[in-house]
């Protein structure tokens, strides 16, 4: 269930002032965005922004699997403190990810634009199927409701995994 349904007397402020808390002693948080009956589910990092770093999405993935990689990634760019268009990255125990720029942030990550104001920037980890086929591939089998790319592609590297 989400936080706002658990609440249900709950202002956008209360919301708010809970995930400020969980940024505070996480560092980031993950928005979830529930499966509706034309988008698939999606979710994002919100909490990298005052770090001068992206946020972070993924579409197409249940909050389940779609939070342990938002983290995974997001902890990894804290380290890394980059994370370009077009690199390609296989993830352990995770799928293999290119990342895309996301066109307009601010149409999609709504509470980081609630926190932040709307020149946030993201990156989409666009992942591929279970086959290796990416969403711009005939034949990508991307689940009921496929996965929705936010950006234009970046073509990558010569040297990507």
């Amino acid at each position: 269930m989400c936080w706002q349904c658990d609440h249900p007397g709950a202002t956008q402020a209360d919301y708010l002032a809970h995930m400020r808390a969980l940024i505070n002693s996480q560092g980031w948080a993950v928005q979830g965005v529930q499966r509706d009956g034309v988008h698939p589910p999606w979710a994002y990092t919100v909490g990298l922004t005052p770090t001068g770093l992206p946020e972070l999405v993924v579409t197409g993935l249940s909050q389940v699997r779609a939070a342990p990689l938002l983290n995974g990634v997001a902890s990894r760019l804290l380290l890394w403190q980059y994370l370009l268009p077009g690199d390609q990255l296989e993830l352990p125990a995770g799928p293999t990810i290119e990342v895309v720029r996301v066109a307009e942030p601010a149409a999609h990550l709504l509470t980081a634009v609630d926190l932040y104001g709307t020149r946030i920037r993201a990156l989409q980890l666009v992942h591929a199927d279970y086959r290796g086929r990416w969403p711009w591939e005939s034949g990508y089998r991307g689940g009921n409701g496929g996965q929705p790319v936010l950006g234009i592609r970046t073509t990558p590297p010569a040297t990507a995994a």
